[in-house]
């Protein structure tokens, strides 16, 4: 299982409110049969409408791993394709005012963690990413804190989300897995699994 206790990177800014997971993905590309491609299609008509000037678009941006969004981020649809685009294009941590609480929990799914921000230390860290695009964050989950350079403020993450990046429990597959030779003692004593014990 893999612990989750930071997440360092340059930062990518992405300013409004209410930016729902059909703008993340449109729902054309649902259609998949796996999440493979997902992140070059990532905010796919907002990027287009924008014209070169999205935050996704720009080169200083690219290879960005924090992305720093406003409230309410996530909201609309429950379609876990949403923050896979957003991890598939390379982001590994999210700060935010507020976050839709199914996005978050999909979030939570692929060890992609959310912290949440007063809209002061939100609105600082987006002007100092955008002023200085290589400049490097991280964000904290033991401490709760976002640092880089002379920047440092508090965010908040989810006690329960927190202690299962942490502890590595966020990965169901993988606490699935770490537990294979227990798994198969207990299916092999089951009357309905193994018939020989009927």
């Amino acid at each position: 299982m893999s612990q989750i206790m930071s997440v360092t990177g340059r930062g990518i800014p992405l300013l409004g409110n209410d930016i729902d997971t059909d703008r993340i993905i449109p729902a054309r590309f649902l259609r998949c049969v796996t999440f493979d491609g997902l992140g070059e299609n990532v905010f796919a008509d907002d990027r287009v409408q924008g014209n070169g000037t999205h935050s996704f678009d720009q080169s200083q941006y690219q290879n960005a791993k924090i992305l720093v969004v406003n409230s309410n981020f996530g909201c609309g649809s429950s379609r876990e394709h949403a923050p896979q685009s957003i991890m598939r294009w390379g982001i590994k941590a999210i700060i935010g005012e507020s976050f839709a609480e199914i996005f978050l929990g999909n979030c939570v799914a692929i060890g992609m963690p959310c912290a949440t921000a007063t809209p002061e230390v939100v609105a600082s860290l987006q002007a100092l990413i955008a002023e200085s695009p290589d400049k490097e964050f991280s964000l904290d989950l033991e401490n709760q804190t976002v640092a880089g350079d002379n920047f440092r403020e508090s965010v908040a993450i989810k006690e329960g989300n927190r202690q299962m990046f942490i502890n590595g429990t966020w990965d169901a597959c993988g606490q699935l897995l770490n537990q294979a030779v227990q798994i198969k003692e207990t299916a092999a004593n089951l009357p309905y699994v193994n018939w020989d014990n009927a």
